[in-house]
């Protein structure tokens, strides 16, 4: 389909006549002499002729040349456009980070697959978690993985399959053998200033007490809460074990409320499977659709019509007087 970009440029089209009818051609009368055979006594008598009277006259082609000329430069202006059909694109509305736990205690072994196997509990949370990851084709996820210290292993990005690259080649311990579940919502928050999308959700997953943090995790999200950020926080472990290796539900439980998230508990791979299942529900994939058309310029093909025309007029004028002048 065609189309003009600027159609009220074709205003300009009557220009000219407007032109000649309000600002004519000046024209002025002096005093001069008419002899018959002019140019010839001018040859024998020797004597360069003053100026004189001229009237300057426009042939029918010049006319219609000028015309042709000015209507595709109008044209032209108008910015005439070849439209294409219409390509919708289709992104998430919503962020998501993943704060993965991988202190010491994620070492243990009572992680219990769906047979009842007995599972390292990294293990069985990386498959998990790959299995929801993959799951989200269309958002942009990044990856934090915190011990004594919370790193970001992706930032924001829409290739999921670097995520779970990622996550498969993470290891116990690679982060410190302790908890700092502050400092992990805290970098969460920080990962998050590089989006501009308003809606951003932190998943939180930990089987520890924070111990290592230099901010509490209550302090962090609170800070989340103003930024908009809600908190998914998921507890694995042993609720009833002593020191670091026990799950502090108490604490998971008040970030996600501060934030108005949600609090799990995954005993199990099945109930872990079981979670990430609730979070679609409770956070379903959010994405907003752009539609365009494109658009291809065509104004060059009037102004070289204009061009050509003009060309071809001042050719053909030169010529016409060439041969008069030659006969």
């Amino acid at each position: 389909m065609i189309s003009l970009a600027a159609p009220w440029a074709l205003l300009l089209l009557p220009l000219p006549l407007l032109m000649l009818r309000l600002v004519p051609p000046h024209r002025e009368r002096v005093p001069a002499l008419r002899l018959p055979f002019f140019r010839r006594i001018v040859d024998v008598s020797g004597v360069a002729p003053g100026p004189g009277a001229v009237v300057l006259s426009r042939t029918r082609l010049q006319m219609i040349a000028a015309l042709a000329a000015w209507a595709l430069a109008v044209l032209a202006l108008a910015q005439p456009e070849r439209v294409g059909a219409p390509v919708e694109i289709t992104r998430a509305a919503r962020d998501v980070v993943l704060a993965i736990d991988i202190s010491g205690s994620m070492d243990a072994r009572d992680f219990r697959t769906p047979d009842g196997a007995p599972k390292q509990r990294l293990a069985g949370v990386r498959e998990v978690v790959s299995t929801f990851v993959e799951g989200r084709e269309g958002d942009r996820m990044a990856l934090i993985v915190f011990g004594t210290r919370a790193y970001v292993q992706a930032p924001l990005t829409e290739d999921l399959g670097t995520i779970v690259d990622l996550l498969a080649r993470t290891e116990v311990g690679m982060a410190g053998p302790h908890t700092a579940l502050g400092d992990a919502i805290g970098l969460a928050i920080r990962t998050f200033e590089a989006s501009a999308i308003e809606q951003r959700l932190l998943i939180v997953l930990s089987d520890g007490a924070d111990t290592a943090s230099r901010m509490s995790p209550v302090n962090a999200a609170e800070i989340a809460r103003g930024e908009s950020v809600e908190i998914f926080s998921i507890g694995v472990g042993d609720p009833d074990a002593r020191g670091e290796d026990r799950v502090d539900l108490a604490t998971l439980r008040d970030i996600a409320a501060r934030t108005g998230g949600a609090v799990f508990f995954a005993g199990d791979e099945a109930a872990l499977r079981a979670v990430y299942a609730r979070i679609d529900d409770l956070a379903p994939r959010e994405v907003e659709t752009l539609s365009y058309r494109p658009r291809q310029s065509l104004a060059w093909i009037p102004l070289a019509l204009a061009a050509l025309v003009g060309t071809a007029a001042l050719a053909v004028l030169v010529l016409g007087a060439r041969r008069r002048a030659a006969g």
